[in-house]
C-alpha cells in the first residue's frame, strides 16, 4: 500500500506525457487554435475530463510544448559559448548543433515555427519569452569574450538576438529539406555558416565607427 501514491503519480505523469506527445503528433499538420479537445483526448484514449486534471486548457498544453521543445537547447547554447576556438570554430559548432537538433526534433521545431506567430497568445508569449532567455544567455556569453571589449550591454543584446533569430531560421529551414537529400542539407548548412560569418564580420568591425 505504501507504493500506491508513487504508482498513481507515475501514471499521472505518463498520461500527461501522452497528451503532450499526442498533441505534438496532431499539430504536425494543423495549428494549435484548430486542435480540438475531443480530437486530442480520443487520440490518447482518455476522457475530456481527464485532460483537465493535467492542463487548465489547450493553451496550457501549448505552453508546456514550448518548454519541451526549447528547454534542452539552453545547455547546448551555453556549451557552444563556453567552448574554446576562433570565430570559425564557434560558427561550425553552432550550425552543427542547430542542424542536429532540427533533424532529431522535427515535430518540435515545426510546432515552434508555426506557433511563433500563431493565433494562441499565451503560446506566442511563451515562445517569445523562451527566445528572450536564449538571447540573454547568449549576450552574457558574448560579454565574457575578449572580442566584446568596448561593447555596450544593449549592443551585445541586439547581437545576441541576431544569433538567436539566425538559429531559429536555420532550424526551420531544415523542415523543408528532404531528410534523404544530403545535398539539400549541405546547402542549408553552407547558407547558415555564411550568415553567421557576415554577422561575425559586422561584430569585428562594429567599433570601427
Amino acid at each position: 500500500m505504501s507504493h500506491t501514491p508513487g504508482v498513481r503519480q507515475a501514471q499521472k505523469q505518463q498520461t500527461r506525457q501522452s497528451l503532450l506527445d499526442a498533441g505534438l503528433r496532431l499539430l504536425e499538420h494543423q495549428n494549435l487554435s484548430s486542435l480540438g479537445l475531443r480530437e486530442l483526448t480520443r487520440e490518447v484514449g482518455v476522457s475530456p475530463a481527464a485532460f483537465y486534471r493535467h492542463f487548465p486548457g489547450m493553451a496550457d498544453l501549448g505552453v508546456a510544448l514550448v518548454a519541451e521543445s526549447l528547454g534542452s537547447l539552453h545547455s547546448m547554447v551555453r556549451d557552444v559559448l563556453a567552448g574554446s576556438g576562433d570565430s570559425a570554430d564557434i560558427i561550425d559548432r553552432t550550425v552543427a548543433i542547430t542542424a542536429a537538433y532540427a533533424v532529431e526534433h522535427r515535430p518540435h521545431i515545426r510546432f515552434i515555427a508555426r506557433e511563433r506567430y500563431g493565433g494562441v497568445r499565451p503560446v506566442r508569449e511563451a515562445i517569445a519569452a523562451e527566445l528572450d532567455r536564449f538571447a540573454d544567455e547568449v549576450a552574457a556569453g558574448l560579454a565574457a569574450q575578449p572580442a566584446s571589449a568596448g561593447w555596450q550591454p544593449d549592443e551585445l543584446l541586439i547581437l545576441a538576438q541576431l544569433y538567436v533569430d539566425h538559429m531559429v531560421m536555420t532550424a526551420a529551414a531544415f523542415l523543408d529539406a528532404d531528410p534523404g537529400d544530403p545535398a539539400a542539407h549541405e546547402r542549408i548548412v553552407r547558407a547558415a555558416r555564411l550568415r553567421m560569418r557576415i554577422i561575425s564580420l559586422g561584430r569585428a568591425h562594429w567599433l570601427d565607427r
